[in-house]
């Protein structure tokens, strides 16, 4: 991981790690096309922003583009929950707070990467299956 600077804040020194990639999910594969899911359409990408370090609910945004801050907050709320990050609040003025991978959310970047490489390599026949079904589904009705 490379660090861009460190920010100096009232009671905490923090290591501020590059900004994310707002490209880093292709609008062209959406996530709602992979069809192995880890939690619903959200958690998985929330997961992968989560992978180099904590980040900030505006920061985690920047490449989820298209999610409502209502669906990041509940989702944000449902990994939580199940223990797969962990919510720090600073209390400062302005007040902060960092959302990072718990042991047992880290545990789920191999499973992650592995349904990713299996939809690189498998994405056109996905498509065409879909297709197809389409196509038979319209033909009937």
């Amino acid at each position: 991981m490379r660090y861009l600077l460190l920010q100096r804040y009232p009671s905490t020194l923090r290591i501020v790690t590059e900004p994310l990639d707002p490209e880093m999910f292709d609008p062209a594969c959406p996530s709602s096309l992979m069809p192995i899911r880890f939690g619903d359409k959200w958690s998985a990408m929330v997961i992968s922003c989560l992978e180099h370090g904590p980040r900030r609910f505006s920061e985690i945004r920047v490449p989820l583009r298209t999610v409502t801050p209502k669906v990041l907050t509940e989702t944000l709320r449902a990994l939580e929950r199940d223990g797969m990050i962990t919510r720090t609040h600073y209390p400062q003025i302005p007040p902060r707070v960092e959302y990072e991978l718990t042991p047992l959310g880290r545990s789920l970047l191999e499973p992650l990467a592995a349904a990713r490489t299996w939809c690189t390599h498998h994405l056109p026949e996905l498509l065409d299956a879909r297709q197809a079904h389409e196509h038979r589904t319209t033909q009937t009705t």
